[in-house]
């Protein structure tokens, strides 16, 4: 008989906690039934396998990232905007290094819930790029994997310790960003957006 109280949405959240502490990578059922105090047998009740388990993590991470995302970007626009959502990412990224890692899967075919947080976050990014004329055809695509791209290379490399150069860490997150500024902006001339 299953554990009362304990869900699949309580085993991904305790699952998220740890993999904060240990890493996404070394996530385990083994580890998440000891956390929970359950044999490793009796959590099968609730999850089927550890890949649902890391699915499960992924669309609680997105789903945080999505929320957050629109919290920073209320009421900015085209420079600010950008930058709010960028540091925003940064340091969710900083204080949930487990839930970032895994924040990066793409949803499996037919997984309609990752898909639709998914789909949030990314919403959020392309509100931000509408401000500097992109949509959200292929060119958006584009721009919203540009963001990705760069944004989880710099807080990788800052979580492991990759940024040893004496000058300011956020003096290059600052430049890093200015220049998707600049770049989203020469995509549409004559369209730049309103600062605020």
């Amino acid at each position: 008989m299953p554990r009362v109280g304990l869900t699949r949405s309580r085993v991904a959240a305790v699952a998220a906690d740890l993999v904060d502490e240990t890493g996404f990578e070394t996530l385990s059922l083994s580890a998440v039934a000891k956390r929970i105090g359950v044999s490793q047998p009796a959590l099968y009740k609730h999850v089927p396998g550890l890949d649902a388990l890391r699915r499960d993590v992924a669309v609680l991470a997105v789903g945080e990232l999505a929320s957050i995302l629109r919290g920073a970007r209320a009421g900015l626009h085209g420079r600010d905007a950008l930058h709010a959502v960028c540091t925003a990412y940064r340091e969710y990224a900083a204080a949930h290094p487990g839930r970032a890692a895994a924040s990066v899967r793409a949803p499996a075919p037919g997984d309609a819930d990752h898909a639709a947080v998914g789909a949030a976050t990314v919403g959020e990014l392309l509100a931000v790029l509408a401000d500097y004329g992109i949509g959200d055809g292929e060119e958006g695509v584009h721009a919203v994997r540009e963001i990705r791209a760069c944004l989880h290379g710099f807080v990788t490399l800052e979580a492991g310790g990759g940024f040893g150069l004496p000058a300011s860490v956020d003096e290059t997150f600052s430049r890093l960003v200015d220049a998707l500024d600049v770049a989203f902006g020469s995509r549409t001339a004559g369209h730049r957006p309103p600062a605020h």
